[in-house]
């Protein structure tokens, strides 16, 4: 099967919660699936035959009130077969899946992709790859046009602001190194935008539809075009400006530290915890200096700064409040970040 290089994200999770029907004789052993169950692993929906009369039944697919000339028995080994061949396809792509969610019209790039990333991803090291991400692709610079999701930053972590980030690229490593066995067109601009998106849907957040076909730099972006930690909402704003992203695109992707270890909420769940806890300004009432002063527990300087700046205030507010809100406007920045400066294959 030739594999498209521009194949895309498209799916979206949804509970697995299946539609049943009854067969209209047992020798069409056929089952319905109505919602990408993990299951289906190519997502195919197996229709059965309807009825002349143009209604369904509202019995369970087991056949147990199945009423025909061969009987309860005949239907269950008739059906037997087709059941055990979709668990074990089940098995070998999604044995790392979530029981609760599947997605829903999937490419086979996409899923070949996203089931080498639940090998090596997990809820523990899913904010080490969101990191990973906004690191790769927060270098671009509208102004000299360098920078952005290309993969460069897997010859940048000796850089200081990159420190840790080895462990998620070693992760991705044996991802990307099977992935090569299969087919060549994930580059690792593609794979870390996609790890980012697994890491967010991994945590309870929104699936992020990821765009693949980027290619990869052949060196090291400049040096510097990372927003330090310690700017004031100011030079945040300024700095994201010159990325072409607005103040609203700034506080919503600030959301991404809800996870890992700054105190924003659980570190393995990814809500709107962030805000609510900005909105508390904890920091503001302990000691402000020593090594365990609440203000150096809570968050970096750069978040503590967006909830004294009026603009930023606002949006703060907006996302405390509204979390459909803030997952939705995630996901379309998200797309924005991992989309800009980055170089396309031709289709």
């Amino acid at each position: 099967m030739t594999l498209s290089s521009t194949a895309a994200f498209t799916g979206r999770f949804l509970p697995c919660d299946a539609t049943r029907a009854e067969p209209r004789r047992p020798r069409c052993p056929r089952v319905r699936c109505c919602r990408a169950l993990p299951e289906c692993f190519d997502g195919e929906r197996l229709e059965t035959p309807s009825s002349s009369s143009g209604s369904s039944s509202s019995s369970s697919w087991d056949g147990s009130s199945y009423r025909g000339p061969y009987g309860r028995r005949a239907f269950l080994a008739s059906t037997a077969p087709l059941l055990l061949s979709l668990g074990a396809s089940s098995r070998s792509l999604n044995s790392n899946a979530s029981p609760e969610y599947a997605p829903e019209g999937e490419t086979d790039l996409t899923s070949i992709v996203r089931a080498e990333l639940r090998k090596v991803l997990s809820k523990a090291k899913a904010a080490g790859a969101l990191r990973l991400a906004f690191h790769d692709a927060g270098t671009f610079d509208m102004n000299d046009n360098t920078g952005g999701m290309n993969g460069s930053i897997i010859l940048e972590l000796d850089r200081p602001e990159n420190a840790g980030l080895n462990r998620s690229v070693k992760a991705l490593g044996k991802a990307k190194s099977e992935l090569d066995k299969v087919q060549d067109s994930v580059s690792w601009a593609d794979l870390i935008a996609a790890a980012g998106s697994e890491a967010v849907a991994l945590c309870g957040g929104p699936f992020i539809p990821v765009q693949f076909g980027r290619v990869d730099a052949s060196s090291p972006d400049p040096e510097g075009k990372l927003p330090e930690e310690t700017l004031g909402a100011a030079d945040l704003k300024k700095s994201f400006s010159e990325k072409g992203f607005t103040t609203q695109e700034l506080v919503v992707l600030s959301g991404a530290h809800t996870l890992g270890g700054k105190g924003f909420g659980s570190p393995v769940i990814f809500d709107n915890a962030y805000y609510k806890v900005l909105l508390e300004r904890p920091w503001a009432a302990a000691p402000p200096t020593g090594p365990s002063s609440m203000s150096t527990m809570i968050g970096i300087q750069s978040d503590h700064a967006l909830v004294e700046d009026t603009e930023c205030l606002r949006w703060i507010n907006i996302y405390a409040a509204d979390q459909e809100r803030f997952f939705d406007d995630f996901k379309k920045a998200y797309i924005k970040l991992v989309n800009t400066g980055a170089s396309w294959r031709d289709a």
